[in-house]
């Protein structure tokens, strides 16, 4: 700033404020400012703007486990959100591990943060860190900012599948301890009428008892009537698939099969799955907005004292899901059709 402040013979003051968009500076004269700075390559010190007001603006982000294909698509919503709100993003990895996130977190506050976006490890609560969070899990989590209505998204897809004439199910999730999954699951059998059977197995569960590739035993439920099989995620309905052709079973003429999150994968798949898609662009917008807003009106009221909140509130706290329709459900086969048992592939 100086050496545009000689270039020019004005005082540095002048050229911060015209940079700055601040102060009394001709408009002809900002723009001879502007010009030299291009020139002489001046890039902003946002470590300097950091100690001048007391903010980085820059944003937090953890994530549960990056390698799952699902949170990049987050992570790259919530990072257009912020760039349009003013922020930039750190971003944070927690590895599936409740330790990890602590330290995840820790990290992240000691870089200076304005504020933090966590999309929390099993549902766990965020105790006061000393700056503004959005939590974004699944409405039933205690402090939840926003989130996609994952009940609403289970009982849609569980109307879909029952509206096509299925009635018997088999449900799958992966940890038994998601509120997110448990939700999806919830919302999935409060469109079950009682003439619905259904039946509910935890991944995890039976990994940890028979090992990581362990067959789901998927050909035992569909001689035991199973006609529909919903995931809580795509990528275990890919798993599903993939055991069902490896056995020679025909999707969905002999079974369907649907996923959740609509992942990149999904309408390319054989057959394309039919899923459910969550609005990540709206629901990035509503966190980050709820979290701009407690920052500045942190910053106003510093001062006083005011008690940050542990987690902020969103305007809107539930997003609605969209049913996907794709080639992998269709109609239910008739309980009277003999059960081809399929040949290995």
């Amino acid at each position: 700033m100086s050496m545009i402040a000689d270039a020019l013979g004005v005082s540095s003051a002048t050229v911060s404020n015209a940079l700055s968009g601040k102060g009394r500076v001709s408009v002809d004269l900002v723009d001879k400012i502007r010009k030299k700075a291009d020139e002489l390559g001046y890039v902003p010190s946002n470590a300097g703007r950091a100690l001048r007001t007391g903010r980085s603006n820059v944003l937090g982000l953890v994530l549960p486990d990056i390698s799952n294909p699902l949170f990049p698509q987050i992570a790259q919503a919530m990072e257009t959100a912020a760039s349009n709100a003013g922020y930039g993003v750190l971003i944070a990895d927690s590895r599936g591990n409740v330790t990890t996130q602590t330290q995840a977190i820790s990290r992240l506050i000691e870089r200076g943060v304005d504020g933090l976006v966590v999309i929390p490890r099993r549902g766990t609560r965020i105790g006061d860190v000393g700056c503004p969070v959005a939590m974004v899990d699944t409405p039933s989590t205690p402090g939840n900012t926003v989130s996609a209505d994952h009940w609403e998204g289970g009982a849609k897809v569980a109307r879909h599948l029952v509206d096509l004439g299925h009635k018997n199910f088999l449900l799958i999730g992966h940890d038994p301890a998601s509120n997110v999954q448990n939700d999806r699951i919830g919302g999935m059998k409060s469109a079950f009428g009682r003439n619905i059977r259904h039946t509910t197995i935890w991944l995890e569960t039976l990994m940890r008892e028979r090992g990581e590739q362990a067959s789901l035993g998927l050909i035992d439920h569909l001689q035991n009537g199973v006609t529909a099989i919903a995931a809580v995620s795509d990528l275990h309905a890919l798993r599903v698939l993939t055991e069902l052709q490896t056995a020679g079973i025909k999707v969905p003429q002999q079974v369907s099969v649907t996923g959740f999150d609509d992942l990149i994968f999904s309408p390319v798949v054989t057959p394309s799955l039919t899923t459910v898609h969550m609005d990540m662009a709206r629901i990035a917008e509503l966190a980050i907005a709820a979290l701009v807003c407690e920052i500045e009106q942190a910053k106003s009221t510093a001062p006083t004292g005011k008690t940050l909140k542990r987690t902020v509130t969103a305007d809107i706290s539930k997003v609605s899901m969209e049913l996907m329709v794709r080639a992998s459900s269709g109609p239910a086969v008739s309980p009277d059709a003999p059960f081809p048992t399929g040949e290995t592939l």
